[in-house]
């Protein structure tokens, strides 16, 4: 990713950048695929605290490359908030693994 993106890394993983929006996803998306044909495999969603719906799409497709590759990449530093909206899409135990608090978890109503 380049440096006005986040790029330094920290503890060996890629930095995503602080915003990350349907305007951007793309160039997120393709940013993060660099890294990891670089063989990056940890991505640091810390810095991400702007963000839609775009980025858990742009984390799914960067894991679908990673295994497409017989890889595989980890997400790490992600927010209570995008753990929450990866809850309501039912995928948060597919990007942040078994340990990962699902929508009920993170106490949302029900509808």
């Amino acid at each position: 990713m380049p440096a006005e993106a986040g790029s330094s890394r920290e503890a060996g993983a890629a930095r995503f950048p602080a915003e990350v929006t349907f305007g951007n996803a793309c160039a997120a998306l393709e940013q993060a695929t660099a890294g990891l044909e670089a063989g990056q495999q940890e991505f640091d969603l810390s810095a991400c605290r702007h963000f839609d719906s775009s980025l858990v799409g742009v984390l799914l497709e960067l894991a679908r490359r990673a295994s497409a590759a017989d890889g595989r990449c980890a997400f790490v530093g992600a927010s209570a908030n995008l753990r929450k909206l990866c809850g309501l899409y039912g995928v948060d135990e597919m990007l942040f693994g078994h340990g990962a608090p699902s929508a009920a978890a993170a106490n949302l109503p029900r509808p």
